[in-house]
């Protein structure tokens, strides 16, 4: 008698499932596991813009010892000057920045730009939304597939560290109204959609200062725009007041995290978090993306970063 091989296969995986298991009880199929959530570190970890540059590469190697996942690259912390267009001895810098992360293991997960939406200038909006598209092609050139944006401020209060103070609060300019702020805002973040959806780079508007300090204002913009190349990026230390409510506010509209730690204090501001909380909102909400590591403590990095990726690891293991 002959055998087809599809035959054949087939009733040799049956023997195989069968193998070991007591006459006349067929062996229960493995419960599904959920996709486990990975761990990256945000180079800016490692560079608070307080001193000399952190290479992005020694992030890259400091995070293949620690044996994670991938590596969340802040632009400015690039060799590449924010304002100058980009060249040929900048591509051959990301060719080599690839390579860097494949040669270790690592992916690079997000590239955490700096724009500002929030202005009644339109020639400067427009600088804005250019230089989000040379991010783009910046990720796209680096194999990145999100890159983090900002909503803008208005910029009132000068000084970070004066905003901080303020804690993240500003007054509008006379003249003009949030209505104005959130319509500009919206207004870029269409003009970015196309070339983001050309460069296969999602869009994650991060929870940060501005008109995205509150859940309600950041769900304002990410609703009113109806594209799968627009998502949320949660920052679990941006909300100063009851961070766990606003949270999981987010939580269903969220595709990347960025988890805050303040060993040794943190720079502006420190936050006690509870991150088996966090997983446990980011869980409820289905999420199963990078979670990755801001260390924001004036600690060495050296030793609060492998702190605070065990911490992450344990609160995200269930």
């Amino acid at each position: 008698m002959s055998l087809s091989r599809r035959s054949f296969l087939g009733t040799a995986s049956l023997a195989v499932a069968g193998a070991g298991a007591p006459t006349g009880l067929v062996r229960a199929a493995a419960p599904p596991s959920r996709p486990r959530i990975k761990l990256g570190i945000a180079t800016y970890s490692y560079w608070h813009f307080r001193t000399t540059k952190v290479p992005v590469e020694t992030v890259i190697e400091k995070a293949a010892a620690l044996g994670v996942e991938g590596v969340d690259v802040l632009h400015r912390q690039m060799d590449v000057p924010e304002k100058e267009p980009l060249t040929p001895a900048h591509r051959a810098y990301f060719q080599k920045l690839k390579r860097h992360a494949f040669r270790n293991g690592i992916d690079l997960i997000c590239l955490s730009i700096h724009q500002d939406f929030v202005d009644p200038d339109p020639e400067y909006l427009a600088q804005q939304v250019a230089h989000t598209h040379k991010c783009i092609e910046i990720a796209y050139e680096l194999g990145i597939p999100c890159i983090r944006l900002n909503s803008g401020r208005w910029n009132t209060i000068a000084s970070f560290d004066d905003l901080m103070k303020a804690r993240g609060i500003e007054p509008i300019p006379d003249g003009v109204s949030e209505a104005d702020g959130f319509k500009w805002c919206i207004g870029c973040i269409e003009k970015c959609l196309p070339k983001a959806e050309q460069c296969g780079v999602h869009l994650a508007l991060e929870n940060h200062w501005g008109l995205t300090g509150t859940p309600e204002g950041l769900l304002r913009i990410a609703k009113a725009i109806q594209s799968p190349w627009l998502g949320v990026l949660m920052d679990t230390g941006n909300f100063l007041e009851n961070p766990y409510e606003k949270l999981t506010r987010i939580a269903p509209f969220t595709t990347f995290v960025q988890a805050k730690t303040y060993y040794g204090g943190g720079e502006w501001y420190t936050l006690d978090l509870d991150y088996k909380r966090i997983a446990r909102i980011l869980a409820d909400a289905g999420y199963t993306g990078y979670v990755s590591l801001e260390m924001e403590g004036k600690e060495d990095p050296d030793t609060a970063v492998p702190k605070s990726i065990a911490m992450l690891r344990e609160a995200f293991a269930d």
